[in-house]
């Protein structure tokens, strides 16, 4: 793991919160709360696309993504959930994971640019988090 080399991307960590750590990924928590939206970024410098990660870490990502799929399914029951590795405007390898409902504001759209974030209200915030650590149990470690 180069973890002393590899640093969160601004725009990533502006527009998030960390939920925790993966043994590969770092989980985020987007700070639009119109949908519940986790991103996966690898721990891995330089890194812009998933076949730039080495066999053995492609593999990793897609074990830690079916995780978190699996958790995102059991808490938020979507009715579809969005994965997506764009990085049109961050550069740094990020894995979107988002619970999508046909009464979401931009269903059945993309969710980028449709409509303004809303922040978290409240508790809501830590309320998500502590519940995706809950799922996640052991896979995951709390985000330094």
């Amino acid at each position: 793991m180069n973890d002393a080399t590899w640093s969160l991307h601004p725009r990533l960590a502006a527009d998030t919160v960390p939920v925790g750590d993966f043994a590969l990924s770092r989980l985020l928590l987007s700070n639009d709360a119109n949908y519940p939206w986790t991103i996966l970024v690898p721990r891995r410098a330089g890194i812009r696309e998933i076949h730039d990660l080495s066999e053995a870490d492609q593999q990793q990502l897609l074990r830690e993504s079916m995780l978190l799929s699996r958790a995102l399914m059991t808490a938020f029951s979507p009715t579809k959930l969005n994965i997506a590795a764009l990085g049109n405007m961050v550069p740094q390898l990020h894995v979107h994971h988002i619970a999508r409902y046909e009464n979401d504001p931009a269903w059945p759209a993309p969710v980028w640019g449709r409509v303004p974030a809303i922040d978290y209200e409240g508790a809501a915030r830590q309320a998500r988090i502590s519940a995706l650590r809950e799922l996640l149990g052991n896979a995951l470690n709390p985000a330094h």
